[in-house]
Parts: C-alpha cells; sequence; structure tokens
C-alpha cells in the first residue's frame, strides 16, 4: 500500500504598498479574516501563509486579534509562515544588497512576532532568476517555491513533480518547490469532493506530495469566490474532505523538507508562470504567440508542447513600457546614491524598499502599472528619498544622464523643492516634474498602447463549463462602456510641454552645446528653468508670425476623476473637475495670480498654478486608458490633458508657461 500523499498547502496574502485603505480593509474582512477563522478551527490541518510585510504591518495595527489567530496557529505548529522581500519586490529586479535588506526585514520582523524564524520563502510572481540564490541563501532560507512550469521547461515531466529539488549558484544551495498547475486552476474553482477526489487519484499513483501556493485573494476576493468559498461552504467541505481521507495527509514545507531528501539537482530557466510570459510581450508579439499557442492547441500538442514555447520573461515589462524603466532605473540609481553612505538612515532605507514594492512596475491581469494610486505611491516614496539623499550629500544643479538606458540623455534640473528632467530625444519634453515638498512626479502618467486583451473587448462573455466557479482567466467583463476610440494607442509619450507647430509634432529640437537645458530647432529655441516651486518655459520664436503653436501638458493629479480634484478659472469660480472636459475658447493673459488657472487637488492636497505672457486659448480634458483587471475591462484617468494654443503674434516673439506648485493654503 502506498504511503499518505502529503498536501503541501500554502497561501500568499499581498496588498500593493500606496492600496487604498478601503480596498485592503475589504480584502480582510471578505478574504484574510474569514479563511484565518476557518483555518483556525481545524488544527490538525497544517499549511503555510506568506503575508507580505507591508500588510502584515498594517493588519496587525488594525486587526491584532484576528491576526493573533495566524500566530497561534504557527506557535502550535500549525502554520508555517513564509518570508520575502518586505515589500514585495521582484528579487530579480533589485539589487543584491537590497534583496539582503529586503529578507532581512521579514525574517526579522517574523521571528519577533512568532520566535519562528522562516526558512522558506515565496519568490515574488514566481519570477526566478538565478541570480537571486545567494540572496536568499545568505538570509537563511533553504527553500523557495515556483511554477511546475518552470521544471517542465527544463525537460522534466509532471509525474517527477512530488517532492523538491536543488539547485546552486557559484557552489551556494537553494531548494525549489514545484507548484502543481492542476491545483491552482482547482483550488477553490473545482467543488471540493473533485478537489480531494483528485488528491486521492494523485496517492493512488503513487505519488508523495501535492504542492500548491498561490494567491490567497481567489479563497474571497476574486467575482464570485467570497459566497462560494465561505458562505457555500467550499473551504470547510475541503478540509473536512482532506482531512477525512485516509490517503491524505498535511504538513508545512518545513515538515516536509526536513523529513526528505532531495530529488536531485535542476538548473531553471529564467522564467515565470506561464500566464506571466505571454503577459510581457508587447503586440503584435503577444498576437503570434497566442496565435502559437492556439495552433499547438488545435494540433493536440498543446500541453506537450508550452514548455517549449516560453514567451518573454518579465524584464521584458522595462523595456516594453518605457514609464516602467523610467521608475526602476530611477530607484536603482537612488539606491546606488543610498548605498555609498557612510551610514543608512532607517527612514531613507525604508523609503526605498517601499519603491521597490512590485506592483507598479509591471501589468497582467491586474492593474499594476496601469493604476495610478500604485505608481504614485512608488514615486512618492522616491522623491522623499532623493529629497533627503540630496540633503545629506549635495549634487549639482543641473545633471545630463542616462538612467534609462534608452539612447537619450536627460538632463536634470532641480533646487531644493523642484525637479524638473527634459529628455533630448528630439521632443525636448519633461518626463518628470517632482515636488519635493509634496512628494509628488506630476509627470507621471502612462500613454496607451495597444495590449494583446484588447482584441477580446466586445466579444461575448465566455461560459465556464462544468461544475463550480469559474477563475478571472475565463471571462470578458466590462465595468465600463468602452469605444473603439478609447483604445487607440498613443504615437508620443504622455509628456510634459510636447510641442506642436501648426498641428505638427515638433520632433527635432537640439540640445546647444552652451546650455544643456535650452532646445533649438528652426525658427524656436526652446528653455526650462526653475525657480523655488515654479517652472518656466520660454519659447522663443523667430520668422514663424501667424503660425499655430500648442503646446501639451499630461500632468498627473492623484484626485484624478474623483471630487476632490477641480479646475479654480481666474475669477474664482470653479470651472469642473478634472474628469470632465474643459474649453476657454481665449484665455486672457495669464500674468500674474489674480489671471492664473489653478490645478486644485485636495488628495494631493496641492495646486499647481498656470500663467501665460500671452492670451492663449485652453482646453482640458482627461486623459484615460483601458486595462483588464480581475473584475473586468476598465478605463482608469491618468492624468490631465491641457492643451495651451496660439497664434504666434509677431516676427521676433517669446512665450512663456509658469507652473506653480504649491501646498493648499489651509
Amino acid at each position: 500500500m502506498n504511503r499518505p500523499l502529503t498536501l503541501l498547502l500554502g497561501v500568499h496574502a499581498h496588498q500593493p504598498v500606496g492600496n487604498f485603505p478601503e480596498v485592503i480593509e475589504d480584502a480582510h474582512q471578505r478574504c484574510y479574516k474569514p479563511f484565518l477563522e476557518t483555518l483556525h478551527a481545524y488544527p490538525e490541518f497544517r499549511f503555510a501563509a506568506h503575508f507580505s510585510g507591508w500588510l502584515l504591518d498594517w493588519l496587525r495595527e488594525r486587526h491584532p486579534d484576528d491576526m493573533e489567530l495566524l500566530a497561534d496557529m504557527v506557535r502550535r505548529g500549525q502554520v508555517e509562515l513564509f518570508s520575502s522581500g518586505d515589500t514585495e519586490p521582484v528579487l530579480a529586479a533589485i539589487p543584491h544588497r537590497d534583496r539582503i535588506g529586503q529578507l532581512g526585514v521579514l525574517n526579522d520582523k517574523l521571528t519577533a512576532w512568532t520566535g519562528v524564524r522562516p526558512r522558506g520563502a515565496w519568490l515574488t510572481e514566481r519570477v526566478w532568476e538565478s541570480s537571486v540564490v545567494p540572496a536568499l541563501a545568505e538570509s537563511g532560507i533553504a527553500y523557495v517555491t515556483v511554477d511546475d512550469y518552470h521544471f517542465l521547461c527544463t525537460g522534466k515531466t509532471a509525474d517527477e513533480l512530488d517532492g523538491y529539488f536543488s539547485t546552486e549558484e557559484g557552489g551556494t544551495r537553494l531548494d525549489l518547490f514545484p507548484i502543481s498547475e492542476a491545483l491552482r486552476y482547482r483550488l477553490p474553482f473545482a467543488p471540493a469532493s473533485d478537489v480531494v477526489a483528485y488528491l486521492e487519484e494523485q496517492a493512488a499513483a503513487g505519488r508523495s506530495a501535492a504542492i500548491y501556493f498561490d494567491d490567497i485573494e481567489k479563497f474571497g476576493i476574486w467575482p464570485e469566490t467570497h459566497d462560494w468559498v465561505y458562505g457555500r461552504g467550499w473551504l470547510r467541505a475541503m478540509i473536512e474532505g482532506v482531512l477525512a481521507s485516509p490517503t491524505i495527509t498535511t504538513a508545512t514545507y518545513d515538515d516536509f523538507h526536513r523529513r526528505n531528501s532531495s530529488r536531485g539537482v535542476v538548473y531553471l530557466p529564467t522564467t515565470s508562470y506561464s500566464e506571466m510570459n505571454e503577459w510581457t510581450l508587447p503586440m503584435p508579439a503577444a498576437g503570434i504567440y497566442a496565435e502559437l499557442l492556439a495552433s499547438e492547441q488545435a494540433a493536440g500538442c498543446g500541453e506537450r508542447c508550452r514548455p517549449f514555447l516560453r514567451g518573454g520573461i518579465w524584464r521584458n515589462f522595462l523595456s516594453r513600457y518605457p514609464e516602467a524603466n523610467w521608475l526602476h532605473k530611477r530607484m536603482l540609481g537612488l539606491s546606488s546614491r543610498l548605498a555609498e553612505l557612510p551610514t543608512l538612515p532607517s527612514a531613507l532605507t525604508a523609503a526605498l524598499y517601499r519603491a521597490q514594492a512590485n506592483d507598479a512596475y509591471w501589468h497582467g491581469l491586474f492593474g499594476g502599472l496601469y493604476l495610478p494610486h500604485l505608481r504614485r505611491a512608488v514615486w512618492s516614496n522616491l522623491v522623499e528619498l532623493e529629497a533627503g539623499l540630496d540633503a545629506l550629500q549635495a549634487r549639482p544643479a543641473v545633471q545630463t544622464l542616462d538612467p534609462d538606458l534608452d539612447g537619450h540623455a536627460e538632463i536634470f534640473i532641480h533646487n531644493p523643492e523642484l525637479q524638473v528632467v527634459v529628455r533630448d530625444d528630439g521632443l525636448a519634453a519633461a518626463c518628470e516634474l517632482s515636488s519635493y515638498r509634496l512628494r509628488h512626479n506630476f509627470a507621471d502618467s502612462l500613454r496607451r498602447y495597444h495590449e494583446h486583451y484588447h482584441d477580446r473587448i466586445g466579444r461575448t462573455p465566455s461560459k465556464h463549463q462544468g461544475d463550480g466557479i469559474a477563475s478571472a482567466h475565463d471571462i470578458v467583463r466590462c465595468k465600463h462602456p468602452i469605444s473603439a476610440a478609447d483604445i487607440v494607442p498613443d504615437a508620443l509619450p504622455r509628456v510634459l510641454c510636447l510641442d506642436r507647430l501648426n498641428d505638427v509634432a515638433v520632433t527635432d529640437y537640439q540640445t546647444t552645446e552652451t546650455a544643456m537645458a535650452h532646445f533649438v530647432r528652426p525658427g524656436i529655441v526652446k528653455r526650462y528653468a526653475i525657480n523655488a516651486g515654479t517652472l518656466t518655459v520660454d519659447w522663443e520664436f523667430t520668422d514663424l508670425a501667424g503660425h499655430g503653436f500648442v503646446t501639451e501638458l499630461n500632468l498627473a493629479m492623484p484626485s484624478c476623476d474623483g471630487f476632490l480634484g477641480r479646475y479654480v478659472l481666474a475669477d474664482g469660480s470653479i470651472g469642473g473637475g478634472f474628469g470632465q472636459p474643459l474649453q476657454l475658447a481665449q484665455l486672457a493673459q495669464l500674468a500674474n495670480e489674480a489671471e492664473s488657472l489653478t490645478l486644485e487637488d485636495g488628495v494631493l492636497g496641492g495646486r499647481l498654478i498656470l500663467r501665460t505672457n500671452q492670451a492663449v486659448a485652453l482646453e482640458c480634458r482627461p486623459h484615460q486608458t483601458v486595462s483588464q483587471s480581475e473584475a473586468g475591462f476598465e478605463k482608469i484617468m491618468q492624468s490631465v490633458e491641457l492643451r495651451l494654443r496660439w497664434v504666434i503674434p509677431d516676427a521676433a516673439c517669446t512665450l512663456r508657461l509658469q507652473l506653480s506648485i504649491l501646498p493648499i493654503p489651509s
């Protein structure tokens, strides 16, 4: 008779740094709390759990009694807590020193809380690169979980993946548990009896372990799951079915690891779970890849060939989205500056770690990069970190660098209140405008991209087949009405001071040799300058009288289309909210406070005052993108698009735009 199959069940709980408190609270009430209460009632059911450090702090502060259930389960040996980077970074995307630091923070936090130091780690988004092995091992981690797909890509078969394997990097060992995709797609979507039957089939086949580790949010937050898992009793039925089975037992990963030997050495390719490898590809490559997978599936070869049709890797998000790349390279640059200090201030280190949270750097089934509040949280921490570093270690007022490695220099102009970064790529537009006082980057927008999933918009919602409930992968929903015009990709980036002459984009600006903050092209000299909290942009025109000139600003206003964001006109009246279009056919010269246009943002606690030295026509409208989430396709406001339109009055003249950034008066 075969020995019982060991079910190694693990759940991963995470909320992005900067997520809305009401969203986290809802997640706790609908998922974390009922999950912990249910499992606490079955002390003989052993499992593993990972709570990202930032979320753990939030929950322990606001729901100490609920989190005490988890601590109690650790003390009685029922649950094993896994570590990770404290703020849930993709370890492969941050420097080795920060991997060690991030892991150490959560290791120490868990040890101090429960008295048990973690031996296992959750690998964020299961992004595997062998370069992460030394940091994990140096941090006391003995094993991590990755997908069985990672192993299949090496030529392993599914039948071999019922234990753990070992790898090494430079002689440093780390053990690897393969997460079963078959279980990931069953829990919690298939009926509990079917799950138990599947596990018993695996036991009958002589398999040693069934390995599961996936998002706990699937147990209550994903559509339909709260009622299914708790209201209709799926979780209790699954637990009781497993405990009643004579051929299934449960264990923590630590117990299994100590009692069983490695299945041998394995070297995994750089990869993540299979869905991620598709999400990371841009169009048209993503479409070609999907067609290839579909054709192999139709030919009956899908499962056999899938490990060898791997798509892209996680880092492709950084080359695919320049906005993510700029965020990432700014983070790396500030990490290097911080590391150069003789002592590391804890507040600045914490800001860096928060800025390394993975969610705002990529996009797949969930909003991620497309969610302005997540990007804003990263930028807020980066701006705070940079201000702190500048106070400790001064840098030149003007620097020319290429931190994002795109082949175009960026000119950094800063003072203690403000920083503007202008890219020398022919557009002479600002890709960053950061206020140190408000800890905000006003240039933090996102252009419209052609996403592969846009091709699904307009299709009839798919019908889930069989018993149980559908996963978010199976259904096409639209949260908002979406038209073809909403998904037309942008030809140019969403930046500040993108110029058009006679409605044609100006793309041939060049920097002058004597002043890198000045740009020239035939008939125009463009200059950027900052003074305290004011950015001034001048355009000097020669022999262009009567020509139309437009500059476009895409301003990231945290209120977006909420009720706390509004235009305040020169007479003090309200022109509307940021989510509404506004046209001022011929706005008088905005040369002083009384004649200015103000963008007031209650979420930010700040205002942006716009002035010009010539009369101007002004058009304002929300810039929106369309993305997918677990709840369906949705429109998301990324920024306020302002277009300032002049007719050049004279053969030799200067147009001036001033943006003053101030807190809202108390």
